[in-house]
């Protein structure tokens, strides 16, 4: 059977079936066919797209991914099966998956200094942090809503501390003025286009620039990484609890306006000799981080220890645990790298994946929340990647920025949305990650 649009001039053919997990109008029919052994993903993607056409003439053309044995394809058909030991005189089964790449690139959302940090893990808005010293609230591309004012200097990460909260969501924001502030947002809470909000309670603890935070699954607690080398555990809610917690009048034009808490950290944990870049807190009694020191370490809340550390022998800038089981750390750093470990095997200290495909810097990495494979990485070379484990080449990669990538997240589980050094937020569209 012959494909229009798939070059002929290969004078061996194999025949093949194309299977899918996909539901219709996306099904083939799988019966073998013969095509060409040089075709590359693109020529694979043109067969199926020539299949589906014909059996839906409505149907518009998408770009597809292939796997066979599960591994990606990302060579020629004859390539991968003489690579792979494949033998070529049976019917080749070959699973397709939609393509992880953006479909639309929204307009930027300008901002009127470097976006430093961004969080979407609130499908309703998405949150960002900025070298201004404001935090901002967007609904949308060009759309911001709320402005977070009351830091002295530049906010270098934002964390949405309940995202499945929605009516009130308490937000927190560490900054170079060596705080953290927790803010409460309410989407119906607006009298201006946008409206300024002041924060609720100021955290006071650490000695230098406040670096990273993150939240409890629950939202009762936080914690934080700081260039003084800790880490500090700090409460959310507005209890006010002796030792730890002061009230403080905050004044405008000589007039008592509101009360203000300042909150002290309820705990410290101690190991890290430089900078900890990087905390995340995927489950409730474990914290991980990152740190300038060339190490990750994994902490038990209740007792302060680490239960263990990984040395990866380059300055860590970024953190996150998920992947199969929400067991495997990726992080990157000071090289163009990313890298994965999985901690319940034995030699940790060896990442079982790295991806090369940077340039610069690794700012970010994020993994999808609902996918065992799929994870993100931004770097200063200005682009962000889309990365399946099941192959050592990105999925895709994202160039909207016109300077260095400062952050990056997923939003709404189809969408990526990143902060860089051209003071803009993107948003990239119609990601299928299945």
């Amino acid at each position: 059977m012959d494909m229009d649009g798939v070059s002929e001039d290969s004078s061996r053919r194999i025949q093949v079936r194309f299977i899918t997990k996909l539901m219709a109008p996306c099904r083939v029919p799988t019966n073998a066919i013969a095509i060409p052994s040089n075709l590359t993903r693109l020529g694979l993607s043109t067969v199926v797209n020539n299949l589906l056409l014909a059996g839906n003439p409505e149907w518009e053309a998408e770009p597809f991914d292939f796997l066979i044995d599960g591994e990606f394809v990302r060579m020629s058909l004859e390539q991968f099966l003489l690579a792979k030991g494949i033998s070529a005189e049976k019917v080749l089964e070959i699973e397709y998956i939609k393509a992880v790449v953006p479909r639309r690139e929204e307009e930027p959302s300008v901002h009127d200094d470097w976006v430093s940090a961004v969080d979407g893990s609130h499908s309703g808005f998405i949150l960002t942090g900025c070298y201004d010293g404001l935090g901002r609230v967007w609904e949308s591309s060009g759309l911001c809503t709320h402005i977070l004012e009351g830091h002295k200097d530049a906010i270098s990460s934002v964390c949405v501390v309940n995202p499945e909260e929605a009516a009130s969501v308490t937000l927190a924001t560490a900054s170079k003025d060596q705080t953290l502030r927790l803010w409460k947002y309410s989407k119906d809470d607006r009298d201006s286009n946008p409206t300024k909000i002041r924060p609720f309670k100021i955290l006071k603890g650490h000695r230098l620039s406040v670096q990273s935070v993150a939240s409890q699954k629950s939202g009762d607690l936080i914690c934080s990484g700081s260039w003084d080398c800790t880490i500090n555990l700090w409460q959310t809610d507005e209890t006010h609890f002796e030792g730890n917690v002061s009230i403080k009048k905050r004044r405008k034009n000589d007039q008592v306006e509101e009360s203000q808490l300042e909150g002290d950290s309820v705990a410290t944990l101690v190991g890290h000799t430089q900078c900890v870049s990087a905390v995340v807190w995927p489950q409730h009694g474990e914290i991980y981080s990152a740190s300038w020191d060339h190490s990750i370490r994994r902490w038990d809340v209740e007792t302060g220890k680490d239960l263990f550390n990984i040395f990866c022998g380059k300055a860590l800038n970024c953190l996150d645990v998920g992947g199969e089981g929400s067991t495997l750390i990726a992080a990157g750093g000071s090289d163009p790298t990313v890298r994965i470990w999985d901690p319940r095997k034995p030699g940790t200290s060896s990442p079982i994946f790295q991806f090369l495909s940077h340039k610069s810097w690794i700012s970010s990495c994020k993994w999808h929340d609902k996918s065992s494979f799929h994870l993100l990485s931004a770097s200063y070379d200005g682009k962000v990647r889309l990365w399946d484990l099941r192959t050592a080449w990105p999925l895709a990669v994202i160039d909207s920025h016109k300077d260095k990538v400062l952050s990056a997240d997923w939003w709404k589980g189809d969408s990526v949305v990143s902060g860089g050094a051209d003071s803009k937020l993107r948003i990239s569209l119609g990601i299928c990650v299945s």
